[in-house]
């Protein structure tokens, strides 16, 4: 199973937010659509970090309330790990393990997002796919004259 798999399962349109954009704004996003990270484009649409519900939470911490107005370049991690469609989900799960974070990017060959995986997304499929070797290992299993 590859990255794709999860892009093609997604019910949304990809979200972004730009740099200039004060973390208000971001907030209110990340509620509206009921996520937890969303990527951070530039003026021609490269990737430039992204802003994360932990980087909220860390920014609430170290300034206070004023952080609503601080713009999102301000929080948002510039250092993004991400992943490509053709990459396996095993990789990225693993990726997301060892990094110790929730959300991946999915860029394209330009560098350019074209998605946004979670953890969630990623234990969704996985479950899936057990749940479908363990049907088919029973089917097998049945029609072999053997007992479960």
């Amino acid at each position: 199973m590859s990255i794709q798999n999860i892009l093609e399962r997604q019910k949304v349109d990809l979200i972004t937010i730009r740099p200039e954009d004060t973390i208000e704004t971001a907030a209110k996003i990340l509620t509206t659509h009921n996520i937890g990270a969303i990527p951070v484009r530039d003026s021609e649409a490269k990737m430039v970090g992204v802003l994360s519900e932990r980087d909220l939470v860390r920014g609430f911490a170290t300034k206070g309330s004023s952080v609503m107005s601080l713009a999102v370049a301000d929080l948002m991690t510039s250092k993004v790990t991400s992943c490509r469609s053709e990459d396996s989900v095993k990789d990225a799960m693993k990726k997301m393990s060892k990094l110790h974070i929730r959300h991946l990017p999915v860029i394209d060959d330009d560098g350019g997002v074209i998605g946004m995986i979670s953890l969630r997304d990623v234990m969704e499929l996985r479950l899936e796919q057990s749940e479908m070797e363990a049907s088919e290992l029973r089917a097998y299993a049945i029609a072999s004259g053997g007992a479960l």
